[in-house]
């Protein structure tokens, strides 16, 4: 078997119906953006429901297991600064 890249991190964003009403569906555009031009090994990645939907919306970071509920595109881009 080959090896394959991994990326230092990864953002999983919730565009199922309520997160993408509520903002997952244009943070998942504004988190590829970034991604692309942030010059850092970002992989996002859409998913369709979380099950959290009274949170919405969602998304996970890993590694490091760290969950948004609710949040503004601003928290999201922040979080992948971080080192």
């Amino acid at each position: 078997m080959g090896k394959f890249p991994v990326p230092d991190k990864t953002l999983f964003i919730c565009t199922g119906s309520k997160c993408a009403k509520r903002g997952g569906k244009d943070m998942y555009k504004a988190a590829k953006r970034f991604a692309k031009y942030s010059g850092q090994d970002i992989e996002v990645i859409r998913i369709e429901c979380t099950d959290r939907c009274d949170w919405a919306p969602v998304c996970t970071l890993s590694p490091g297991n760290i969950w948004l509920k609710e949040y503004a595109e601003k928290d999201v881009i922040k979080l992948l600064m971080e080192d």
